[in-house]
């Protein structure tokens, strides 16, 4: 069974339009199978675009860890004209898939990139995430770290987590090491957990 965090899903493709809806305005994502939620905008993300911070100042660098098909990406590309957005997945279908839709959307501050691939002087203002929780503990953490570490010293990340996936105890990891955590909102099966230096 092919999984979401594959770098080639062997999972035939079956492509498939959704919408996701805001209040700011809906928009129509192309999605596929062999990605992250490929029928419907996954809950967490969707929490995470809800009541996550308001849009960030001018010229800010923002990046979405575990991008999928981009609903993440495309939305604060759209709320944040003057932003550059960076959309990193391991998965080469969802990057093409959120290349696709960051283009039909006439978005063009969208840098679509592999992990790999990311500038190694890249600092970032605000990390958002709903991470792939189920690549496992060790492969979670060294994801975090390596982001975390790239931010300004201002900067902050966003991230939404499933609470019977480990919600409380990345809280705690996080704390641990060195980072504070705020419970932003809890709602139905999710939290969503903002996290700057202390």
């Amino acid at each position: 069974m092919s999984q979401y965090f594959e770098a080639d899903p062997s999972v035939a493709s079956k492509k498939q339009l959704i919408e996701l809806v805001l209040p700011d305005g809906s928009i129509e994502l192309t999605t596929d199978r062999g990605v992250f939620s490929a029928d419907r905008v996954d809950g967490g993300t969707k929490l995470l675009l809800l009541d996550g911070p308001e849009p960030v100042a001018d010229d800010q660098t923002l990046v979405d860890v575990g991008c999928g098909y981009g609903p993440i990406a495309c939305t604060l590309a759209r709320r944040n004209p003057t932003a550059t957005v960076w959309a990193v997945d391991v998965n080469q279908r969802a990057r093409d898939l959120c290349t696709t839709n960051a283009a039909n959307l006439g978005l063009d501050n969208v840098q679509v990139t592999t992990p790999d691939d990311v500038p190694a002087d890249l600092i970032v203002d605000r990390i958002w995430s709903n991470p792939p929780i189920r690549v496992g503990k060790a492969v979670l953490h060294e994801i975090l770290e390596f982001w975390l570490a790239r931010l300004s010293p201002a900067g902050s990340a966003h991230l939404v987590v499933q609470k019977h996936l480990g919600a409380d105890s990345l809280h705690r990891w996080l704390e641990t090491q060195g980072w504070a955590v705020d419970r932003r909102a809890s709602r139905k099966a999710f939290r969503l957990l903002d996290v700057t230096r202390p």
